[in-house]
């Protein structure tokens, strides 16, 4: 009977164990001995739960509020100076794309058996002679043409009253058109607005400095990125995985000779349309002809829009001359530009990524605003590359989804 009585008193009692809990649990006891509160009982007691990360840990709020606190004097002492560099990075970035366009030449040279070094010195070689033979020809007709265009603006104002466009608008829009001339003539005869209008020469001869020493550090950057290229290229395709490296090593390669068509192509379309603008002022008496073909240059590198750009601008200054030179040119550059959309853009850009027209117009629109000209040249091949990184790898990885 009694050792009836101990057995079942020990087996109820065994029933019972594990239903009792221990005291401890859940009180600043257990956290004392180390032991992890349990999700149910921390849910229930407010605390936040063992399992959760480290960022949703709210038992101590100082030390995660600290650290919230210096990340984020951390991550804006980091915006702060990449701002207070962000003319460094342009240049870097410029003078990256520039080793990327001049790439191909290079490695055409190196395919007929020129060394890398020396196919760099051929290269910059010929791209000096080239840079001192426009300087030579352009800059002192530039020079003069500009000091000729400040001088002569007021008398092409009185041309332009004398024209019949001129009639044309007076008679349509009434005498407003005649007082808001006058106004502009009597303004540009003043010298004081126009050093106000220029910033002052001080100002100016600081720009001009400014601009070199820019134009000589992107030259000697890019220098060293086209040597470096193929070194860059190896080392950036370490961090990648040792089994995606050929994978990634083809597109890299793919992407780096696209921005390098892209760019040489939009270069020589820029260079087709300043040539076509010079001769074009040049045959119809067109003023500042030199002058109208470096912007037509400058102009025509932004993408998609700048022949549009450049075709407005050069018709509007045109119609100072008369209405007739004016519709001339306007029809001839007009002609060209389809020329240059249908025939000439297809086989210089032949080796180029295709990109969309609304992301064209989206990407330039956006770079412009971030880096302005800068911005508007690189946004279309950076714009490819993204497109061919999604095409290749993100929809690849999303169709073996099942």
């Amino acid at each position: 009977m009694t050792e009836a009585a101990t057995s079942s008193g020990a087996s109820d009692a065994e029933t019972l164990a594990p239903l009792a809990v221990d005291p401890a649990v859940g009180t600043d006891a257990a956290h004392a001995s180390g032991d992890a509160v349990p999700d149910a009982i921390a849910a229930s007691s407010g605390e936040a739960p063992a399992s959760k990360t480290f960022w949703a840990n709210l038992n101590n709020p100082f030390s995660v509020g600290l650290l919230l606190t210096l990340g984020g004097l951390v991550a804006a002492l980091l915006g702060l100076a990449f701002w207070n560099l962000s003319t460094i990075v342009i240049y870097i970035v410029f003078a990256l794309f520039v080793a990327l366009g001049l790439d191909p030449v290079v490695r055409w040279f190196e395919r007929h058996h020129v060394g890398r070094a020396w196919a760099i010195v051929i290269v910059y070689s010929a791209f000096a002679v080239v840079l001192a033979g426009v300087l030579l020809l352009v800059v002192p007709a530039l020079v003069q043409q500009i000091s000729a265009f400040v001088t002569d603006l007021p008398d092409l104002v009185t041309e332009f009253q004398a024209s019949d466009f001129y009639g044309w608008l007076t008679s349509t829009f009434g005498a407003q058109v005649g007082d808001m001339v006058t106004q502009f003539k009597t303004f540009l005869s003043n010298p004081a607005n126009l050093a106000a209008i220029g910033g002052g020469v001080l100002n100016f001869a600081v720009g001009v400095g400014t601009a070199i020493s820019g134009l000589i550090i992107v030259v000697v950057l890019s220098l060293y990125f086209l040597a470096g290229l193929p070194t860059m290229k190896k080392a950036f395709m370490q961090f990648a995985p040792a089994r995606n490296r050929p994978k990634a090593t083809a597109m890299t390669n793919q992407i780096t000779d696209s921005i390098g068509a892209y760019l040489m192509g939009m270069v020589v379309l820029a260079f087709c349309n300043s040539i076509v603008a010079f001769l074009l002022h040049l045959f119809l008496g067109l003023p500042f002809p030199a002058l109208m073909g470096v912007l037509a240059f400058l102009i025509t590198l932004i993408p998609l829009i700048g022949s549009v750009l450049y075709w407005i601008t050069a018709t509007v200054i045109a119609l100072f001359t008369g209405w007739l030179p004016a519709l001339i040119f306007a029809v001839i550059y007009l002609i060209y530009m389809q020329l240059e959309a249908y025939v000439l853009t297809p086989r210089v850009m032949n080796k180029a990524i295709s990109v969309p027209g609304a992301l064209v117009v989206i990407g330039a629109m956006v770079g412009g605003t971030l880096l302005g000209l800068l911005g508007a040249l690189v946004a279309i091949p950076v714009t490819a590359s993204i497109l061919l990184i999604i095409k290749q790898v993100f929809i690849p990885r999303q169709d073996a989804k099942l």
